[in-house]
């Protein structure tokens, strides 16, 4: 099976932005932004899309699957 590492957590920091604040621009609950950070969840599609949206970086730099 493949391999997920999320860098969100990275990125979220380097835009000043809390889980808290990070969950509210993309639509869902602080939670889920925690599971995204521990690799815990895999995002939809246009999940991923709006949280590369809102740290202002490409998906495949945020989500790597190996």
């Amino acid at each position: 099976m493949a391999e997920f590492e999320c860098r969100l957590k990275q990125y979220r920091q380097l835009k000043g932005l809390s889980q808290e604040q990070l969950a509210a621009k993309v639509g869902v609950r602080r939670e889920t932004i925690i599971r995204l950070e521990k690799a815990q969840y895999n995002p939809s599609l246009k999940l991923a899309i709006d949280i590369s949206r809102a740290v202002d970086a490409p998906i495949e730099d945020i989500f790597i699957f190996e």
